[in-house]
């Protein structure tokens, strides 16, 4: 979707200076002109919208890969369970005694490591 709306941006800038030249009876400067004007914008765009973007879905990647029986995890849908079984596509998740469920692996939000204490929402406060 951003990529969509980087090249819908990137296609309406191109286009609106030769329309106004058009309008105002010709103009100089050229394609030279227009150059200069549209690397800095396509720079900007890669380094604050593409490239964080990117490196944010190979770090889920990786996280996800590196899923082990015995980890912690937190599912998109805010289930938090430990995990029975891995397989290439699935995991196996206990959420509570006797209850395992099976997630794919891409609706993992986040791994917490075997040591990591979860913490409770369960108590009651008077």
């Amino acid at each position: 979707m951003i990529k969509r709306l980087a090249a819908l941006g990137l296609t309406s800038l191109t286009l609106a200076p030769a329309a106004l030249a058009q309008e105002q009876g010709g103009g100089g400067g050229g394609l030279m002109a227009q150059l200069i004007f549209f690397v800095p914008l396509i720079l900007i765009f890669y380094f604050l919208l593409i490239r964080p973007a990117n490196q944010r879905q190979k770090k889920h990647r990786a996280m996800i890969e590196a899923v082990v029986k015995g980890d912690t995890v937190i599912t998109t849908g805010g289930l938090i369970g430990k995990v029975a079984k891995v397989t290439d596509q699935e995991i196996s998740v206990d959420i509570a005694e006797g209850v395992r469920v099976r997630v794919v692996k891409g609706m993992i939000a986040d791994v917490r490591g075997k040591n990591e204490p979860v913490v409770a929402n369960d108590t009651k406060s008077a």
